[in-house]
C-alpha cells in the first residue's frame, strides 16, 4: 500500500500571517465580497463583525483555503491557502453533523492527520499531542465521550484542541461564543490568550459588537465590502455601524443616543450547559 507522504510548508518568517489583496467572491452572480483589502499581524486577534448574510462565514472560508476567491489574492504566512498546515478553521456549531459517531479522542486526532498522513495509524507522539490539547481546554476526562453528548460550550473546547492538536499557526474561529454561556466564553478567551503570547492570530467572527469592542485588538466591520477596518473605538462608530446594518440600527430616543442592531441571524442558537 502506497503511504502519502506528510505535506511540510516553511513559511516565510517575515511574511504576514494574513493578507487580502482585493478579494472578491461571488455566488451564482451575487457578491458575497466585494474587494476586501485586509492584513493581520502575528498574535494579533481580529473580530468579524457585521449583518447577517454580510460574509463574515464567506471571509474566514477564504482564508482557510475551503472557497477560492473569484478575484484577488490571499497569502497566509505568504503563500496561498488551502494546501497549508498551519491553518485552523472552527466551523459555526450549526454546520456541523453532532451526530457522527466519534469520541472526543477521535476528533481532536483529525487535527494530526496532515502531519501523520492519510494512510498511516497516528503513533503515541500522537495521542501525547491529544491528551495534552484536551489537557490544555480542560476536557481530557471528556476524551471517550462522544462528541454529541457534550454541551455546546464543551463541543468549542473540543473543536479548539484539535486546532491546538494541529499546532495550528493560524485560528479562525466562525461564531464560537454564540450560545455559550459566560464561563464557556472566558475558557476559550484564556486559549486565545495564551496562543497570543505565542504569535498565533486569531480571526473570530461574531455578532456581539461589545466583546469586539472589549476583547480584540483590531475589528473588520463587514457588509460585503469592509467598511472598515482597525482599532474598535475607530471602527465602531454610528456612522460605521450605519453603514453596515442599515434599517436593522436605531438610535433609542432620551437615552444619550443609544444604538440598538437588530438582527435576526442568530435566533433559535442553543444555550450551552
Amino acid at each position: 500500500m502506497l503511504e502519502e507522504a506528510v505535506v511540510s510548508i516553511v513559511h516565510d518568517p517575515a511574511a504576514a500571517p494574513v493578507v487580502l489583496d482585493h478579494v472578491s467572491v461571488g455566488y451564482d452572480g451575487t457578491a458575497a465580497l466585494d474587494d476586501v483589502c485586509l492584513s493581520v499581524a502575528a498574535g494579533e486577534r481580529v473580530a468579524v463583525v457585521g449583518p447577517n448574510g454580510a460574509g463574515k462565514t464567506t471571509l474566514l472560508k477564504v482564508i482557510s483555503g475551503i472557497l477560492r476567491p473569484s478575484r484577488g489574492t490571499v497569502r497566509v504566512y505568504g503563500h496561498r491557502p488551502g494546501g497549508h498546515i498551519c491553518v485552523a478553521y472552527v466551523p459555526q456549531r450549526s454546520q456541523v453533523d453532532w451526530d457522527f459517531p466519534a469520541r472526543v479522542s477521535e476528533i481532536v486526532m483529525m487535527g494530526r492527520v496532515r502531519q501523520i498522513g492519510l494512510f498511516r495509524w497516528p503513533a503515541k507522539a500522537d495521542w501525547d499531542h491529544v491528551d495534552r490539547a484536551l489537557e490544555r481546554v480542560g476536557m481530557r476526562q471528556f476524551a471517550g465521550r462522544q462528541i454529541s453528548e457534550l454541551s455546546g460550550g464543551q463541543q468549542q473546547r473540543v473543536f479548539l484542541a484539535q486546532a491546538l492538536a494541529q499546532e495550528a499557526e493560524l485560528i479562525l474561529l466562525d461564531e464560537p461564543l454564540t450560545g455559550l454561556d459566560t464561563p464557556s466564553q472566558e475558557a476559550i478567551f484564556s486559549l486565545l490568550d495564551d496562543l497570543r503570547g505565542q504569535g498565533v492570530p486569531a480571526i473570530v467572527s461574531t455578532h456581539d459588537l461589545n466583546l469586539a469592542a472589549e476583547r480584540f485588538d483590531r475589528v473588520a466591520l463587514l457588509h460585503r465590502k469592509l467598511v472598515a477596518f482597525g482599532p474598535p473605538a475607530a471602527v465602531l462608530t454610528r456612522e460605521n455601524l450605519a453603514a453596515a446594518y442599515g434599517g436593522h440600527l436605531h438610535v433609542l430616543p432620551d437615552t444619550d443616543g443609544v444604538m440598538v442592531i437588530t438582527d435576526t441571524c442568530c435566533e433559535g442558537e442553543e444555550e450551552a450547559a
